[in-house]
C-alpha cells in the first residue's frame, strides 16, 4: 500500500513537468497529446450503454498494430473492445487500422487514464470493463491494483520482458518496497513472445506464464500499400533503400553515410527513402538533409503530385513525412535499413519488412526484440552490423549482387511465416482463462447460497 502511495505521489508532482513540456513541443505537442482530456482522469460526458466490454490498451503505434489480429478476433467472437492510447499516433493508427470495427461499434476508442488512483476508478465506473488485456509491457501499478479490486481478471499478451526492464524493476523494487514485484503478481496471465520472456515475467512476479510467441508475426499489411509500393518501384527504374523508423541521435549519422555514399558512386545511384519513427522529428531530418546539400523532396509533397515521378529522377532522398505508410514503402524498397537499433533504442518492428520479403538490415541495440533478432539471425533471415557505416557497407554489397540480398528476403519471409499463429493460442488461453474465471465465480456464488 505504502509503496504504491508513494509512486502515486510522485506520479502527480511528476505531471505538471511533463504537461509543461508537452506545450513547449511544436508539432505533435500539447494539441494534438490533449494532456487535459477528460477521458485522461476518468470522465466521460456521454454515459456508457451498461454492455461489459473488453479492455485493451495499447499504449503507441507498434503496440496498436501488434494488437490488431487480437482486437479483430475478439470482435469476431462478438466482443465490445474499450481501445485505449498514450500517444496521439498511436490512436491515429488505431482509428486507421481499425476503421470498421469501429464503424461498427465493435471498438470505442478512448486515451487512456493517467495512472492515478481516482482516474482508473472512474474510468471503472464508467465501463465497468470484465476482462483487460494490455498489450507488451503496458504494466501500471495503480491500472493493476483498480482491477484487482473489482476481481477483473488481467491479461499481458505479447508479453516481453528484457534483461535491462528486469533489472531496472529489481532497481525501483529496492527503492519503493516491491512495488513492480506486487504489480506483475497482479496479472493473471502473461501470455509471453519466448522462453526466455516467460522466465523473466516469472522472476519479475508473474505467477502464470504461457508461451505463445509474438503478435507481431500475425500483422497482416494491407495487400494494396504493399502492391502500391512495389508497382512505384517498377515505375522508378532504379533501386530503393529505406531508412525506416530512425530514432533519436539516428538521422544524423545516416544522413551522412547517404551524402558520402552519393559522392563517392559513378554509377545509377539509388533512391534513399528517409522515414524517421516519430513525426516531431519530421523538420530536424529535413534540416539535416539541407545541411548536407542533399536533393530530396518531402513524401507528403510528391505522393499527391502528378509529376512526382518526373521529380523523383533529379532527387537522392526522399522524406517519409507522413504517418501510417510504411507497407507502401516497405513495398517499394530492395533493401530495409530498420532503425531504433543504431543507438540505445532497444530496435523497431523489423518483421514488417521480412514478411514482404524485404531484406533487412538491423543495428547492434535490439534488446526490445531479442529473441526475435536471435532467432532471425540463425534463420539468415536478416542480417546484423553494429554501426551505419557497416549497414552502408552491406548496402553496397547489396546492390552490386542483388541475389545476395534477395536470398535474405526469401529466408525473412519464410521465417516469419514458420511463426505465424500468436493470435490464435491467446484466443484460447483467454477463453480458458474466462472459463476458469466464470467456473470460481459460480462456485463462490453457490457457496454464498449454502
Amino acid at each position: 500500500m505504502l509503496p504504491r502511495l508513494i509512486y502515486t505521489l510522485l506520479l502527480l508532482l511528476a505531471a505538471p513537468i511533463v504537461w509543461l513540456w508537452l506545450l513547449s513541443r511544436g508539432r505533435g505537442g500539447a494539441a494534438a497529446w490533449q494532456p487535459w482530456a477528460a477521458e485522461r482522469f476518468g470522465r466521460f460526458p456521454q454515459p456508457w450503454d451498461g454492455r461489459q466490454p473488453v479492455w485493451v490498451h495499447a499504449v503507441s503505434v507498434g503496440e496498436v498494430r501488434a494488437a490488431k489480429s487480437l482486437i479483430q478476433a475478439l470482435a469476431l467472437k462478438g466482443e465490445t473492445v474499450i481501445l485505449t492510447h498514450l500517444t496521439p499516433t498511436g490512436r491515429a493508427e488505431g482509428q486507421r487500422i481499425l476503421t470498421d470495427e469501429i464503424r461498427r461499434g465493435q471498438v470505442w476508442q478512448q486515451w487512456a487514464p493517467y495512472d492515478f488512483q481516482g482516474s482508473m476508478r472512474r474510468f471503472w465506473q464508467h465501463f465497468n470493463p470484465r476482462l483487460v488485456i494490455l498489450i507488451e509491457r503496458e504494466v501500471w501499478p495503480n491500472l493493476v491494483h483498480v482491477a484487482r479490486e473489482q476481481s477483473a481478471p488481467i491479461v499481458l499478451a505479447s508479453a516481453r520482458l528484457s534483461e535491462k526492464s528486469l533489472k531496472q524493476a529489481r532497481w525501483i523494487d529496492r527503492l519503493f518496497g516491491g512495488l513492480l514485484h506486487d504489480t506483475y503478481q497482479g496479472i493473471t496471465v502473461a501470455l509471453a513472445q519466448s522462453d526466455a520472456d516467460a522466465q523473466r515475467l516469472f522472476d519479475a512476479g508473474v505467477a502464470q506464464v504461457q508461451v505463445c510467441g509474438n503478435l507481431k508475426f500475425d500483422m497482416q499489411l494491407p495487400h494494396v500499400a504493399v502492391q502500391a509500393g512495389q508497382h512505384w518501384r517498377q515505375r522508378l527504374a532504379r533501386p530503393v533503400v529505406a531508412i525506416a523508423s530512425t530514432r533519436e541521435g539516428e538521422d544524423k549519422p545516416m544522413v551522412n553515410q547517404i551524402k558520402a555514399y552519393l559522392e563517392a558512386s559513378h554509377g545509377a545511384k539509388p533512391l534513399f527513402l528517409l522515414i524517421p519513427r516519430h513525426p516531431q522529428r519530421f523538420n530536424e531530418a529535413a534540416r539535416l538533409l539541407d545541411g548536407a546539400s542533399c536533393r530530396y523532396a518531402r513524401w507528403s509533397v510528391l505522393r499527391d503530385d502528378p509529376a512526382s515521378d518526373e521529380h523523383l529522377k533529379a532527387i537522392d532522398v526522399v522524406l517519409g513525412d507522413t504517418m501510417g505508410e510504411m507497407p507502401f514503402f516497405y513495398g517499394a524498397a530492395d533493401i530495409a535499413v530498420v532503425g531504433g537499433s543504431f543507438e540505445r533504442h532497444g530496435g523497431q518492428n523489423f518483421i514488417e519488412a521480412c514478411a514482404i520479403g524485404t531484406p533487412v538490415i538491423v543495428g547492434p541495440h535490439t534488446y526490445n526484440f531479442a529473441d526475435a533478432v536471435a532467432s532471425a539471425n540463425q534463420a539468415g533471415a536478416i542480417v546484423q552490423v553494429q554501426s551505419p557505416e557497416q549497414a552502408f557497407e552491406q548496402v553496397k554489397q547489396w546492390l552490386v549482387s542483388p541475389e545476395a540480398a534477395q536470398h535474405v528476403g526469401s529466408q525473412g519471409k519464410s521465417w516469419v511465416i514458420n511463426h505465424l499463429g500468436a493470435t490464435e493460442r491467446m484466443m484460447q488461453a483467454i477463453v480458458e482463462l474466462e472459463g476458469g474465471v466464470s467456473e470460481t465465480s459460480a462456485s463462490a456464488h453457490e457457496q454464498r447460497q449454502q
